[in-house]
């Protein structure tokens, strides 16, 4: 590479992730080949527009590229129709918002304090102006279980135009028939929507359930987190697909054909080919018998870290997971923020997020909790053998915050640890 400060900061980015562990759930390691379709050659193209209806000519090759794209996720889902040119997922939820809803219209959306997401409804985004959100929260953060009962009548009250369900900061599973009854008492053209970022590749290994099948309209995901795939965003929807150049009547049965249109021209420009690219790979990955085989080894180890985190006197909110992902409240279980512990664990290796918890005391940028899961250490062949041992260093970089030479020592333990297990692409450059 010409641009040497470029390059010196990809090495030392490959070094740092090859001698920590991320722990961040919403993080991955893709492999070689899902770099290598990133870095291709289809970043020079313009390609407005879907298959066969485009509005630059030179599609030879992203039209059927898109379309392969298009019938792996649609495959993997279980879906009519699959939109794979969103960005990343708030793009992805924004444009599902717009294709059915008017300005003023409600939906329901879980709490961000509680676990929502910020494009669910929070005061700093633009849909939050556009719309009106209804959050709706855990019953009690002990059990982590939704109140469910209120949602529904939250839903008879205001009959909201949008159900959503998903999450951003949630350890259990949700229960969709609730929402899909929630959806009844609200009316008939009320749009069941799921925002599966988080479980996606949960969700098309069969370990965790698909919205789908409970009657949902529309799922949301972006591709990276458990789908390793790149950085982008998805949409997946059930009914019919017709012609995206024709505006369709506004029903439900429509609503693949209004997602089209939402996103091009309603919210974006071009497509990122390249992206698209790398999608179409890591959805092939993803429909091989070993992603469920991988899936599977993140619920173990999650549920192992949990229980090794509990014997060490964290205290989790909903008391575990049945997911990736694993909400800690330090303030209770230590006396420190999450910024605190966030940053003594990075000293030595281990990158997870600072979190709020529910109804939180402490400000956003100092919350109660930590957030932290294991897709990305299991891409990197932990089991559950391991998570002892990574209990083991997250107590003592809190414990020893202050010591900067005990952290150094446990660095260097980190280190000497993650090196015997290579970075997805390690293996196949060497090779």
């Amino acid at each position: 590479m010409v641009d040497k400060q470029v390059q010196q900061l990809i090495k030392d980015e490959e070094q740092r992730e090859r001698e920590g562990l991320e722990l961040i759930p919403s993080e991955n390691y893709v492999s070689r080949d899902v770099l290598d379709a990133l870095g291709s050659i289809f970043t020079n193209k313009y390609s407005e527009g879907y298959p066969g209806k485009r509005y630059y000519g030179g599609q030879d090759c992203t039209d059927p590229l898109e379309l392969l794209a298009i019938e792996r996720a649609k495959k993997l889902f279980k879906a009519d129709h699959a939109n794979v040119q969103p960005h990343s997922g708030v793009p992805a939820n924004e444009a599902v918002y717009y294709a059915w809803l008017e300005p003023g219209d409600t939906v329901l959306a879980m709490d961000l304090g509680h676990g929502g997401h910020l494009s669910h409804g929070n005061p700093m985004t633009r849909s939050a102006h556009i719309y009106n959100f209804v959050p709706y929260k855990m019953k009690d953060k002990t059990t982590g279980e939704i109140d469910y009962d209120n949602l529904i009548e939250l839903a008879r009250k205001h009959r909201p135009k949008i159900i959503l369900a998903g999450f951003s900061g949630y350890p259990r599973e949700l229960d969709y028939a609730k929402f899909a009854e929630a959806a009844k008492a609200a009316g008939p053209d009320t749009l069941l929507m799921a925002d599966m970022a988080h479980i996606a590749g949960l969700i098309v290994a069969g370990v965790h359930k698909n919205p789908f099948d409970y009657g949902f309209h529309v799922i949301t995901t972006t591709t990276h987190k458990t789908l390793r795939g790149p950085r982008g965003g998805l949409i997946l929807s059930k009914g019919t697909v017709s012609t995206p150049l024709r505006a369709p009547e506004k029903t439900l049965e429509n609503i693949p054909t209004l997602i089209d249109r939402a996103i091009f021209p309603g919210t974006q420009g071009g497509p990122h080919m390249h992206t698209i690219a790398a999608k179409a790979v890591a959805f092939q990955e993803a429909l091989q018998p070993s992603f469920k085989k991988y899936a599977e080894q993140i619920l173990k180890n999650a549920s192992r870290l949990a229980e090794e985190l509990k014997k060490r006197g964290f205290v989790l909110i909903s008391g575990g997971t049945s997911n990736h992902l694993i909400l800690a409240d330090v303030k209770e279980s230590f006396d420190i923020d999450g910024k605190q512990a966030e940053e003594a664990l990075d000293k030595i290796g281990l990158n997870l997020n600072k979190n709020s918890v529910a109804d939180d005391p402490l400000p956003p940028f100092r919350p109660s909790g930590i957030r932290l899961g294991t897709p990305a250490i299991t891409t990197r062949g932990l089991t559950p053998e391991h998570m002892q041992q990574i209990a083991d260093w997250m107590l003592a970089a809190i414990q020893n915050r202050d010591n900067d030479a005990k952290l150094q020592e446990l660095r260097q333990e980190v280190r000497a640890f993650a090196l015997k297990f290579p970075l997805p692409s390690d293996d196949v450059k060497k090779a």
